[in-house]
């Protein structure tokens, strides 16, 4: 029998937190729904008498913000499936940070996959430095991105990623100083999380680091050579527009 995971719901509005409810108690049976609540108040004295191991926790509260709940707990040994309404920015936030989320208006489908995502990385060590991530993306920082891995969460900065390069479902990344990094998702996550930043995806393998492009050699598709004397292969298809990214970039640097 699946173990029963204690949740606590935190929403102020009422159309919301009745649909979470319906769908948590028809569709996810292990999901035992232990406390309810609208404020932050509410929300901080829930959570510290009922010791959940998971909480759904709207982003805007009446009285303060999801963070201030984080902020007034005694003790953090839950996690988090932050609720917010769609905001394509915000979004981007969460997935720089890893934490799970839902956008509004709920749905089965977004609530499977934000389930899904907490059984595959549920992990209460690293919330602060996820929230850490997170609020420096919200105030439009983007300067960090968490990668999660089968060990843990590791904090890296952008500017410290020279490229991407898919395995599977897996995707290496590869520093800087010379780390390499496995993440446990596939390259196609982080290229949707970085298409707004100075990283171009060059093949179907291989996304790089503008910054970090010491040439481009020609071909059919040609290659590029990285700062750190790597060479990577550009497909034929993905040639056009990554050397439109590479034109604008060099253009503003």
């Amino acid at each position: 029998m699946e173990e029963k995971i204690r949740t606590i719901l935190v929403d102020d509005e009422r159309t919301s937190m009745i649909t979470l409810e319906s769908l948590l108690k028809k569709y996810f049976p292990s999901i035992q729904i232990v406390g309810k609540g609208e404020t932050v108040a509410q929300a901080v004295a829930e959570i510290n008498s009922k010791a959940p191991d998971l909480v759904f926790l709207d982003i805007s509260l009446p009285d303060g913000e999801g963070f201030d709940v984080l902020e007034q707990t005694s003790e953090i040994n839950f996690e988090v499936i932050f609720i917010t309404a769609y905001d394509q920015y915000a979004v981007k936030a969460f997935e720089f940070s890893a934490l799970h989320y839902l956008v509004k208006p709920l749905t089965l489908d977004g609530l499977k996959d934000a389930i899904g995502r907490f059984k595959e990385l549920k992990t209460d060590e690293h919330l602060d430095d996820k929230i850490h991530v997170l609020k420096e993306s919200l105030r439009n920082k983007n300067e960090k991105i968490i990668i999660p891995s089968s060990e843990g969460l590791n904090v890296v900065r952008l500017s410290d990623i020279m490229r991407l390069e898919a395995d599977d479902v897996y995707t290496y990344f590869f520093l800087t100083d010379g780390q390499r990094l496995m993440a446990s998702r596939p390259l196609n996550n982080y290229e949707k999380i970085l298409e707004d930043l100075p990283f171009s995806r060059i093949h179907a393998k291989h996304l790089v680091n503008l910054m970090y492009i010491k040439r481009y050699v020609k071909g059919k598709g040609g290659s590029v050579v990285m700062e750190d004397n790597t060479e990577v292969e550009v497909s034929v298809r993905k040639k056009p527009d990554f050397l439109t990214k590479l034109k604008n970039f060099a253009r503003f640097v």
